[in-house]
């Protein structure tokens, strides 16, 4: 109807996730606004990637000496990326149903994030140069299997209004995935979100390979509180943390954890921060597809979660409040959820106190 009312020539389209709900919903999607626009016309968007901590994780590492050297597998132990919410579905059951938490977060948000987190420096800072490494990392995943996933459905889902008495849709996914190239081989990348829990963040944290030999005594502290990490909150408000350990004050060698935070609020620069749909609508108004995917890497998403959509672990219940279901240790994931801005360890055995 676009195309038959003359709307087409010079304008631009967004599209609001999710794009599609498998790869055949999806290719065929692009099949049809490829027949009306070309691709240089469509900005598939994604709030995330609109947001100042997710560009700034692009700045933080291009733009300094110091971290791009060890951003690969031999210093890097593994990532995670946790988005717990403690939203519920408000208005928005039927649409829920449709999708559940893989499909609304991770095939949409949480992959876009790992990209930012995973790709190769790009030849110049623009939209294509950044597009194609982007769709270098998802060419690189592995496919998703079914034994690497948790998916939890909060206590009371099925009563809610629109959603199905028997309902299989999940509230909570938690995943493992894997990067088969050079850089990343061998390290997982822990995701999980869910609705109704604790609390509500936007975390990425990459854990440091720890020492390969300690010649600290016994009892000194060393090890006692995991790995180093570098944080990243990705509320609009953005934080980033760096613990490592140091020496605690008097006679002896103990070692306590120790951090370094930088937080926006601090720099008297955060009226300047955009919200994240404006920033991402502005940049379509200027043609500008950096933070937006592509056709091709859309699709490739699709390919990888092909296997669990179509064969799904089942739901495990967990109460709301919590942190998902108990299940979530069969990942072998080093710590559930790590919020370090709260300076604790989230144990989702444990509601909240």
């Amino acid at each position: 109807m676009l195309n038959e009312a003359g709307l087409v020539e010079r304008s631009r389209i967004i599209m609001e996730k999710p794009f599609g709900t498998d790869l055949a919903s999806a290719v065929t999607l692009n099949g049809k606004l490829h027949q009306v626009f070309s691709e240089e016309q469509i900005f598939r968007i994604d709030h995330f990637l609109g947001k100042e901590p997710a560009q700034n994780i692009l700045a933080f590492r291009f733009a300094n000496g110091l971290f791009e050297p060890i951003w690969n597998r031999n210093f890097i132990d593994h990532v995670q990326i946790d988005v717990p919410e403690t939203l519920g579905l408000g208005t928005r059951a039927g649409f829920y149903e449709q999708t559940g938490a893989f499909r609304d977060m991770v095939v949409t948000h949480l992959f876009q994030i790992l990209a930012f987190m995973a790709m190769e420096p790009p030849t110049a800072l623009e939209p294509r140069p950044i597009s194609e490494e982007k769709n270098k990392v998802f060419r690189s995943m592995l496919a998703i299997d079914p034994i690497n996933v948790v998916r939890g459905q909060y206590a009371g889902y099925r009563s809610e209004t629109g959603v199905d008495p028997e309902s299989d849709t999940e509230t909570f996914i938690a995943l493992k995935c894997a990067i088969d190239n050079w850089r990343w081989a061998g390290v997982p990348f822990y995701l999980r979100t869910g609705k109704r829990l604790a609390e509500g963040q936007r975390i990425i944290s990459i854990a440091f390979r720890e020492p390969p030999k300690s010649m600290f005594p016994v009892g000194s502290g060393v090890g006692a509180q995991g790995p180093d990490h570098l944080t990243f909150d990705l509320a609009d408000a953005s934080k980033m943390s760096l613990s490592f350990y140091g020496k605690r004050p008097g006679p002896g060698m103990r070692l306590d954890k120790l951090s370094l935070q930088f937080a926006m609020h601090d720099t008297g620069l955060i009226g300047d921060v955009l919200e994240a749909y404006e920033r991402l609508i502005l940049d379509a108004m200027r043609g500008d597809h950096t933070l937006f995917t592509t056709a091709e890497g859309i699709e490739r998403l699709w390919e990888v979660s092909a296997e669990l959509l179509e064969s799904p672990p089942p739901v495990r219940f967990y109460e709301p409040g919590s942190w998902g279901p108990k299940a979530i240790h069969q990942l072998v994931a080093p710590h559930a959820w790590r919020l370090p801005f709260e300076r604790a360890w989230r144990d989702p055995n444990k509601t909240k106190s």
